[in-house]
């Protein structure tokens, strides 16, 4: 499978041909905005020319949005400090990114902003041009993603108030997954609820969406076959796919389900949770700031949900380093377990594919997932896998495994111009 695979692969993933290149006088461009409950990721990509960059022109991020110490940072550049109106710092942080966008643009237009909105339930299925109506609509989601829905329309509410005549598009983490069979939406939980909207999403959907572009020019033939991506970052999920499409995912009615993650439990007996509600007496606030915020690699280990420090911590002879130890084997018995279960649903496996900060850039965490896959007739090149190579299976492995930059900044982007071009 593997030498197969390597006489295809692509040494870059060329860039899609789009519609006839504009005047050189008219350049446009689109602001991607990405934000959190702490940050605002922002990215300007070009949309003038035929071969549009996968790559960003400008980006950069507004980090810690409402705590002691918030600042600013532009790639290549150094973070700033930045001082934030205390009762609307998420309002002054995107004033600024408004202002060093302009000043980067210059006399050149910004047609469009895209923004990624993780959760557009069942009734938004493709991106969306967003006015007053859209938006009110939207906000009904905001308990199902409330780490990233609410500042997401707070960043369109505040641009609809200033700019109205601008185009802003709502590309949907959630879009991707529309093609999940029925059996793999459904809850076991009463039929009027269904009916209500309880059932199962997904989530991390651009990212995804992406891989199925980059994937599929990059191996060919392989890529649409039976396909699993790991997004794995602060937040994680995976991903099943065939013929490019998704058919079964980890995330689902909320991002909190699936795998175990940063600060999020992942999947959890709901019995947990009346038990620290009965028992422990914790209100619904505590409890799901428990779930979002203090579980998963954070609450495990007491150290850190960063797996690069967990891994310093691991060796020590102590309490420590016992609870670092079994928080990293409960993070790779997570992902593994699931794997397992999405190859199950797919009928075998072809192709593995790691993303995300993580999945990108820790060749541990690979290496450990991978270990126990061997079942799968699964083998590593272990200096491929030290250098975050594309490819990163041995010739003779039965599945090929694979490691894939994401930019959902980019698939948000050609959403809008597609948006923009009516």
């Amino acid at each position: 499978m593997t030498t197969r695979i390597k006489s295809e692969i692509q040494s870059e993933v060329e860039p899609e041909i789009q519609s006839a290149t504009p005047s050189g006088h008219d350049e446009k461009f689109i602001l991607v905005l990405n934000c959190g409950s702490s940050s605002i990721k922002f990215a300007l990509f070009d949309a003038t020319h035929a071969a549009r960059p996968r790559q960003a022109e400008w980006k950069g991020k507004v980090e810690g949005i409402g705590g002691a110490k918030p600042s600013y940072v532009e790639t290549g550049g150094e973070s700033e400090a930045l001082t934030l109106d205390p009762k609307q710092p998420y309002h002054t942080a995107l004033m600024r990114i408004r202002e060093r966008a302009g000043a980067h643009l210059g006399a050149r237009r910004l047609c469009a902003v895209a923004h990624r909105v993780v959760h557009g339930g069942s009734k938004y299925s493709a991106p969306t041009k967003i006015d007053a109506a859209v938006l009110a609509d939207l906000k009904n989601y905001i308990p199902l993603a409330p780490l990233h829905q609410p500042f997401a329309l707070e960043a369109i509410e505040v641009l609809l108030a200033s700019q109205p005549g601008l185009l802003q598009v709502a590309c949907f983490d959630t879009a991707f997954h529309h093609t999940l069979p029925q059996v793999e939406q459904m809850l076991p939980l009463p039929h009027s609820l269904w009916e209500r909207g309880l059932r199962r999403y997904g989530f991390h959907g651009l990212s995804y969406e992406y891989l199925s572009v980059a994937l599929d020019q990059r191996f060919g033939t392989a890529a649409r076959g039976r396909v699993i991506a790991a997004h794995l970052g602060s937040g994680a999920s995976l991903c099943a796919m065939q013929d490019l499409r998704s058919v079964a995912t980890t995330m689902g009615f909320s991002a909190l389900d699936g795998l175990m993650m940063g600060t999020r439990c992942g999947a959890l007996d709901p019995g947990a949770v009346i038990y620290l509600m009965e028992i422990e007496k914790l209100s619904l606030a505590q409890v799901a700031h428990l779930l979002y915020h203090e579980s998963g690699l954070l609450g495990v280990s007491g150290v850190s949900a960063d797996p690069p420090l967990l891994f310093a911590q691991e060796a020590r002879d102590d309490a420590i380093g016992e609870q670092v130890r079994a928080a990293l084997a409960l993070y790779v018995r997570r992902i593994v377990r699931e794997i397992g279960a999405l190859v199950a649903v797919l009928g075998g496996l072809d192709l593995l594919v790691f993303t995300a900060g993580v999945g990108e850039h820790s060749a541990e965490i690979r290496s450990r997932v991978c270990r126990d896959l061997g079942f799968l007739g699964l083998h590593l090149d272990l200096d491929a896998n030290q250098r975050n190579d594309c490819l990163i299976s041995t010739a003779d492995s039965r599945v090929a495994v694979a490691v894939e930059a994401t930019n959902e900044e980019w698939i948000a982007a050609r959403h809008a111009m597609k948006v923009f071009l009516g």
